[in-house]
């Protein structure tokens, strides 16, 4: 009688595993192409290459120092940005979903010890005896039960690893956020410094605006000049006069906005140095390809495929039989005094193998699921690496160019602030209208207010370049994000 049941289930066993495979899921074809090298032609020297260089030692072409903020030189600057790394309450958020992620890689490593549970009950019964009497009875029973699964199939440690990964996703999550938050807080304090100077400088057209008018009016009040000419020194001085609350609204907003980023309440940003004494920085890219290992948010990429490709493997795993191992210990007696002096020992062992046979196609749907997941995981990280070069080469071109335009623009500030000279003392001598004066007003204003937009817009677009490089940002010890997709790609 036991041999056909032995031949049975050796009959069985090999049908329910071909049951349980399933064809393997290929990850999409790589459509990535890593240009040689950028379209705009990059900064000659590098801001760390400065500070490398104050301190005695020449720095590799594409290191970016990891504090890229100082290369400014503004304190205040390097205040504000510490401060933000410190309190802004996103970076505080992903911080605490980095805890999250380890204690999920500790609740995986879990499945790999045994679980121990302890039971103490007691139990009351009343039952008909065999002489049609009731008969009542009384027992405690405790025990220790033990289970553990034997990871044949690697399932425990897949999803281990996936765990892992997941980590190591979030951890570059929260570097890419921090970099962010500290791009932010430099942009916005450049821009505030900027409109510092813009504010200066309107408040000082405002005063030659209102000498200009005084001096209109007077001549027209001992009949030099026309009522036409005071009206528009008048005009000229009350559009002066708007620019300077428009611009101290910009400068409130500006605060509060970096303030947000600071975790702060309302109130001042304490300013260093002005627009003008800032260092103009310039960073050396290096290669396209260097640029795979210097930014945070390829690295959340790269982990987040390798976790989505071991989450794969762990739902393809669970098409495979399980195998588990169970034993328990107890005692068992009448009374709770009995079962501290003379208990009834009692104990089992025993183990299962339960294989998926049937599930109506459940286990692989979830599998094909995982698949897609993976899938997406590799588009995902393509365009984090398209986006990667395509914001290095926007930063890069943006410095060319307005680098090239500052120049223009200082020439035409030198040449139309001579024209405004020029203009006054004609007309202060009679030699010509005030027209003219008030033409080379406007044209000088205009210069001066383009020039000073220009210079901060190409310190931003530095700080775009130090974002777009990564921040000087560089992976954990012992952690090669790249290798690692590399690895989950291979799969």
């Amino acid at each position: 009688m036991n041999r056909p049941r032995i031949s049975l289930i050796a009959l069985a066993l090999p049908l329910a595993l071909g049951a349980c495979t399933m064809a393997p899921q290929p990850k999409p074809a790589s459509t990535l192409n890593v240009p040689q090298g950028w379209r705009t032609p990059a900064p000659a020297a590098g801001a760390p290459e400065v500070a490398a260089r104050d301190a005695g030692s020449n720095p590799a072409p594409g290191v970016v120092e990891r504090d890229w903020w100082r290369s400014f030189g503004d304190p205040a600057l390097d205040t504000l940005v510490r401060r933000a790394l410190d309190n802004n309450g996103d970076l505080r958020v992903a911080r605490a979903r980095l805890q999250e992620y380890a204690a999920r890689i500790r609740v995986a490593e879990s499945a790999r010890l045994p679980a121990l549970n302890v039971s103490v009950g007691p139990t009351r019964s009343r039952a008909i005896g065999p002489f049609g009497t009731p008969v009542e009875s009384t027992s405690v029973a405790g025990s220790v039960q033990a289970s553990y699964e034997l990871d044949l199939f690697g399932r425990v440690a897949g999803a281990v690893e996936a765990a892992r990964f997941d980590n190591l996703s979030q951890e570059a999550a929260l570097d890419a956020a921090a970099l962010s938050v500290a791009a932010n807080t430099a942009s916005g304090y450049l821009n505030l410094l900027g409109l510092d100077a813009q504010l200066e400088l309107a408040r000082a057209t405002l005063e030659s605006r209102e000498r200009s008018f005084e001096l209109a009016r007077h001549q027209f009040e001992v009949g030099y000049s026309s009522r036409l000419e005071m009206s528009q020194a008048e005009a000229e001085l009350h559009a002066t006069a708007a620019a300077v609350p428009q611009l101290q609204r910009q400068i409130a907003l500006q605060e509060q906005a970096l303030n947000l980023l600071l975790g702060a309440s309302p109130g001042p940003v304490a300013r260093g140095t002005d627009l003008l004494s800032l260092r103009e920085p310039a960073v050396t890219p290096g290669l396209p390809s260097e640029l795979l290992r210097r930014r945070p948010d390829i690295a959340q990429a790269e982990n987040a495929l390798a976790a989505a490709d071991a989450s794969l493997a762990v739902a393809r795993s669970q098409l495979l039989p399980s195998i588990r191992l169970t034993a328990s210990i107890g005692a068992a007696a009448h009374s709770l005094p009995d079962l501290l002096s003379s208990p009834e020992d009692l104990w089992s062992i025993g183990g299962s193998v339960l294989a998926p046979l049937f599930d109506a196609g459940r286990l692989r749907a979830q599998a094909e699921i995982a698949g897609t997941v993976r899938d997406r995981a590799v588009y995902a990280y393509e365009t984090v690496v398209r986006t990667a070069f395509a914001e290095t080469d926007n930063a890069l071109a943006s410095i060319d160019g307005l680098h090239r335009q500052l120049v223009e623009a200082e020439a035409r500030r030198v040449a139309a602030g001579e024209v405004l000279r020029v203009a006054r003392n004609r007309y202060t001598n009679g030699y010509a209208s005030y027209l003219e004066e008030l033409d080379a007003q406007r044209t000088s204003f205009t210069a001066d207010v383009n020039a000073l937009q220009l210079r901060a817009s190409l310190l931003a677009a530095h700080v775009d370049l130090y974002r777009a490089l990564g921040g000087g940002w560089a992976p954990a010890t012992g952690v090669s994000p790249a290798p690692a997709a590399s690895a989950a790609q291979s799969r």
